[in-house]
């Protein structure tokens, strides 16, 4: 048995969606820009709220990286709100696809349409509200968001300006709707909305979406879980390789993006590693080795099995020697979640199979895994980085939240 507020938060989304599915591009981004300029007039309660949320966070003893996604700023503001502009210069994908005609002059329109209801289902970041409400108002979608209870009080306010923007510029009410109960019970009845949600989008930590992928009977676009690797083989630059490692690890640590692993080919071992280390030191990064790394760097933790597998979300790297490509690409292959994938090298013919043969949704030469975010892609803001095969995989932008139709002309024609 549904909530009844749960069930009434359905029916107006529902709702929304019949009208939403064919507004105009320019009611869209017209609705748009009003979020942006919104967000702006409100900064000083928004930031009033995230204060709270932040002084709670500390409270409870967060750790810092966590915190550090939760928090807002008057930069990260104006950052949030030139993310929907810039959505508006995005091309609209709804009513894109192409036309062909059969022998038998039948005419096959092949048209994007939206998803309908996108339930958000995500953790402690409130720029992510924001950037959900703007994909999905932008690709003809209704969201409705669930946070997660650290960022509750910025989430109400953040949620509540721009679906007061959009409606005033004429878009449907309940078009943009934020659960504001916290209970587990909630999620779980959402979860299984088939009747009035047409789509569930995790994004969070591994047990976030496992609880998701496990539990839900509405559809699932399952974003991933970030233990991204880089390998650097014995045709490295170090000049690139040692800041491309620093980057990838320290730039934001507690992203899905962040390194987690470094891969150093045995025949490079004793001269790299002591370099990139000494630089992993000054940027306050514990590393956790293998035994042949702590035998190179003196200052190491010994790593234990679970540090290959973990997504550590904070400034600890976890550091193994292996032996050449092969070594790496079985390492990836055991250990990896399909999401980013660095090989540092000037070797053409190892890097390109590094290509092909590593298994993820995103995978480099020569760059930090930093990129892997929808506006870094061009896709304007993003509703998350898909580590699945099916629909959609990598920065989800407007595209991947749309699906096809078919509409067929015919002049009387049977089978």
């Amino acid at each position: 048995m549904f909530n009844p507020e749960l069930i009434e938060i359905g029916r107006r989304a529902k709702q929304a969606a019949r009208q939403l599915a064919f507004a105009s591009t320019e009611s869209k981004n017209n609705a748009l820009l009003a979020m942006a300029a919104a967000l702006m007039d409100n900064e000083q309660e928004i930031l009033k709220a995230n204060k709270l949320d932040v002084q709670a966070a500390e409270e409870k003893g967060l750790k810092r990286s966590l915190v550090n996604r939760l928090s807002l700023t008057s930069a990260s503001i104006a950052q949030i709100s030139q993310s929907l502009k810039e959505v508006v210069a995005l091309r609209d994908p709804v009513g894109e696809g192409e036309v062909w005609t059969r022998p038998n002059g039948l005419r096959i329109q092949q048209t994007r349409v939206p998803l309908g209801v996108v339930a958000m289902i995500y953790e402690a970041r409130p720029n992510v509200t924001v950037d959900a409400a703007a994909l999905c108002l932008k690709s003809g979608n209704v969201v409705i968001l669930r946070g997660g209870s650290e960022a509750l009080e910025s989430n109400k306010v953040l949620a509540s300006v721009i679906a007061k923007a959009a409606q005033e510029r004429g878009l449907p009410s309940g078009c943009i709707q934020l659960i504001t109960e916290t209970s587990r019970e909630w999620v779980q009845q959402l979860m299984k909305m088939n009747d009035y949600v047409d789509v569930i989008i995790p994004r969070g930590g591994a047990g976030l979406i496992q609880t998701v992928v496990q539990n839900a009977t509405v559809p699932v676009i399952q974003t991933g879980t970030g233990m991204c690797h880089a390998f650097i083989d014995r045709d490295a630059d170090y000049e690139k390789a040692i800041p491309i490692v620093i980057n990838a690890k320290t730039q934001n640590p507690g992203v899905c993006n962040a390194l987690e692993t470094m891969l150093v080919d045995e025949s490079i071992a004793e001269e790299f590693l002591p370099l990139i280390a000494e630089e992993l030191k000054r940027h306050q990064v514990t590393i956790k080795g293998c035994p042949k790394t702590c035998a190179i760097v003196p200052f190491a933790v010994p790593a234990i099995e679970e540090d290959w597998g973990a997504e550590h979300l904070d400034l600890i790297l976890s550091v193994k020697v292996i032996s050449g490509l092969d070594g790496a690409l079985d390492h990836i292959y055991q250990y990896g979640t399909k999401h980013s994938e660095i090989i540092i090298t000037e070797n053409y013919s190892r890097s390109q199979r590094f290509l092909r043969e590593i298994d993820a949704a995103v995978v480099y030469v020569n760059a930090s895994t930093r990129f892997t975010d929808g506006a870094r892609f061009g896709f304007g803001a993003e509703i998350g980085i898909s580590t699945q095969k099916l629909h959609a995989r990598g920065p989800m932008g407007l595209k991947e939240l749309t699906t096809i139709k078919y509409m067929v002309y015919g002049d009387g024609q049977i089978v």
